[in-house]
Parts: C-alpha cells; structure tokens; sequence
C-alpha cells in the first residue's frame, strides 16, 4: 500500500459550521480538483505551533471539479491539526495531497449496511450517494452523542429517507451490532467508520456471525483510542534514549524528531509498516490500529508507532534501526 503525496497549493474558498464542533472546508486546489472514488481523503498541510505537519481527512460527497470538502472535529485532545485548521480563514493558502483511497467502495454486492459513528460519516456520505444513484440495496445507521452533533444529518435524510435510522446516545437509543448484521443479506458488505470502541463492537459480532472477513470495511479516525491521550515515557535501552511522547503528539513523531528512523507510510494505523516490537510496560498500551488482530494486542508484543500509546506509565520497544 502506498500513499500518493503529490501536494498543490489551494486556496480555502469557504468554511460553514455543520454542527458547534465541526466545521466543512472546501478547498479549491490552483489547478483543480482531481476526480476521486468514494472513501477517499486528501493530505492538509497544517502548522502544529512552528512545526509543520499533515493530517489526513475523508473527502465529503461526491465529486466537485472545483474544489474538495472536508469536514474538520474540533476537539480537546486533538494533536493539533483541528486547531490549526480552525483558526484559518476563507483566503488562506494551504497545500494538499492528491486524494487517495484507503476505504474503496466495491460495487458488486447484493446489500450494504454503512455505520457511521461522529465525525465518521464524512467518508460515508459519498457512499451513500453512489450506491443511492445506482439503486443499489443499502441502509445506513447513524450515531451520535446528540442531536446538535448530527454533522450532514439533513442531507442524508433528504437522500437516504426511511433507509437511514439515527441513534442519540443522549436519548438513550444505541446500535446494535448483532441486530443490524442480522439483518444483512448473505454476501452483503459493512463500511464503517467511526471511533474504536464503535469498531471492535461491530468486528466482535461480524466475528461472531461468521460472516466472510472480506465483508467488513473499515476506516478508523488513526488518534481515536479507548483512553485519552497522555504524555508518557518511551524507552529505548539499545540506543541508550528514553523520550518523552507529549499527548499531542504521536509515538512515531517523536522517535522522528529524536533522529530514529521508523519505515512508516500511511500514518492511520493501517498498514503496520511502523510496528515495533515492545520489551516492556509499566501502565497499558492503548492500541489504535486496525492492522494488529485482537490475539497479537491481547499479547502486547508490538505496538503501531504511528497512533497506539502507552497509558499510565512507560513503554520499552526495540527499534529496528541500529544506529550508525
């Protein structure tokens, strides 16, 4: 799997506050914008105090030959990129990727369930319009902590009707994971996106219902863990180091700017290129990846650098790299 990052400069053409803590940016890029398949995302460019930085971010809707749409969640435990983002106004210069696809879309089966968690319905609403247009079988269930967070809840309403339901954690209604892929024809495909936890719940019962692995899609939001971010020490014997990993900043990131070299390439917590072995914890690992299975995090043997954490304490790996 490799990342195309090829970055134009583009111009933020406009902002609009979807829901208090999320806001959409489209970006019009100076030669246009490329054509893209549902699930994509493009590359931001961004400023993380003095230090630049990227971010990935899914791709809202269809297609638009004059710029791309990105919706961005404010958040408090954010590394950064949602601040820097949000302090920008229409006018701003930025430099972005061409999209890539990590999330495809097939086209070829009978049913579709998307589940969508917060903010991970960004990627799933051109999706949902792709399949809709085609005629294809599809319901998608929606989740949110409120009603005020129901980021393109409209939209999907006017396009999906009586095939999206909506489930307000605050109102007391939650997801079923059993129940929805119950409900799923044999041979039908899951997309989903959203937070960890929301994920594991649904991977268990896809287990549990023995459906084919090849059925369940998934996109995670990469900093999304079970706990909150926190500072913590990484140790490193066999190079002599031990760093600090602040709670705005990746594990990866860190060893990058301690001058250890990590193979690494999508930054998500996908493609396990930055796994390293662990020798050591004091407190938990906080796996974020979707590359580890369950048995290899239950065993803590290795950690993806670029989103998983220690929680609680310290963490001892061994690097691949030897030093000069």
């Amino acid at each position: 799997m490799r990342v195309d990052l090829t970055f134009s400069p583009a111009d933020l053409k406009a902002t609009r506050d979807l829901t208090p803590n999320i806001r959409l940016f489209e970006i019009a890029p100076a030669a246009g914008a490329a054509p893209y398949a549902p699930g994509s995302h493009i590359n931001v460019g961004v400023m993380i105090g003095e230090r630049p930085d990227l971010r990935s971010y899914s791709l809202v809707g269809e297609p638009d030959p004059a710029c791309y749409r990105i919706a961005v969640q404010r958040k408090r435990d954010s590394r950064g990129g949602s601040r820097s983002l949000w302090a920008l106004e229409p006018g701003a210069r930025l430099s972005v990727s061409a999209p890539n696809n990590l999330f495809p879309l097939a086209l070829d089966a009978p049913d579709y369930l998307l589940v969508a968690g917060g903010i991970g319905i960004t990627p799933l609403l051109g999706m949902a319009a792709t399949l809709a247009r085609r005629g294809a079988r599809l319901r998608m269930l929606y989740a949110a902590r409120s009603r005020a967070e129901l980021a393109l809840g409209r939209e999907l309403a006017a396009l999906l009707g009586d095939r999206l339901t909506v489930f307000i954690s605050d109102e007391g209604r939650r997801i079923d994971p059993a129940a929805a892929i119950a409900a799923l024809d044999a041979g039908g495909e899951l997309y989903l996106c959203g937070p960890i936890r929301l994920v594991d719940a649904f991977r268990q019962a896809w287990a549990a219902a023995a459906r084919p692995a090849v059925g369940f899609r998934i996109e995670t939001f990469g900093s999304s863990g079970t706990f909150a971010p926190e500072s913590f020490q990484l140790k490193i014997p066999r190079l002599g180091l031990e760093l600090t990993v602040p709670a705005d900043r990746s594990m990866l990131e860190a060893l990058e700017a301690a001058g250890v070299e990590v193979v690494a390439d999508c930054r998500r917590g996908e493609c396990g290129l930055c796994a390293l072995d662990v020798l050591n914890v004091e407190g938990s690992l906080d796996h974020r990846d979707v590359f580890l299975s369950e048995q290899q995090k239950r065993e803590g043997r290795k950690i993806c650098t670029c989103v998983s954490r220690a929680v609680g304490g310290a963490l001892t790996i061994d690097p691949a790299w030897r030093g000069d």
